[in-house]
């Protein structure tokens, strides 16, 4: 699979690392884009993001990457955490950077694109831009986390979030709960 993660300003950082840590980029194409506001915000929460080998890098604002290209074959493109500021330009059809104008080439060339956002509350604004967003097609997936595993740790509950999103991309992930019947086995 050929993917293209992003990241913006938003808090949220840890979704990033995690959903980094958990896909196999030496089985994957994987390209990651960090705005200057993400990165800021990955030196104040994680001390910098940790790339896994094979993950390769590129520049905001390089718009020689191929996935900048609706000609370019690229399966989809998470943006994990995705500020509400970002959401808005994507919704506008803006495509002044490399992420904005890949978000825009997947949204045009109807390839999978998951937004995470993780700003709240949201303003009026904020809903319609996600309504506009869902009727373009993209995924919208709130960084919402799940409380059914009994997590316990800040990692464990981020994992709920990215557990969802590599459901959404259709990439296997054993440690994933999944719903039964019965609860899962209360921890001491």
């Amino acid at each position: 699979m050929k993917l293209v993660i992003a990241a913006t300003g938003a808090s949220g950082t840890i979704y990033l690392q995690r959903l980094l840590d958990q896909i196999d980029a030496m089985a994957h194409d994987v390209h990651l884009i960090m705005s200057g506001h993400a990165k800021q915000v990955a030196l104040q929460e994680v001390e910098g993001i940790r790339l896994p080998g094979g993950v390769h890098k590129q520049a905001e604002n390089d718009l020689n990457v191929p996935y900048v290209s609706g000609s370019a074959r690229f399966d989809a493109m998470v943006i994990v955490p995705c500020s509400m500021s970002t959401l808005g330009r994507i919704a506008s059809g803006s495509g002044e950077t490399a992420l904005l104008r890949t978000a825009d080439v997947f949204l045009k060339e109807r390839r999978k694109l998951i937004i995470v956002p993780r700003e709240t509350p949201w303003n009026l604004i904020h809903a319609r831009n996600v309504v506009t967003l869902l009727e373009a097609g993209a995924v919208v997936l709130p960084a919402i986390p799940s409380f059914y595993s009994r997590p316990r740790s800040a990692t464990e509950v981020a994992d709920t979030v990215v557990w969802r999103i590599l459901d959404q991309l259709g990439l296997p992930n054993p440690r994933a709960y999944r719903w039964k019947d019965e609860a899962p086995p209360l921890r001491p």
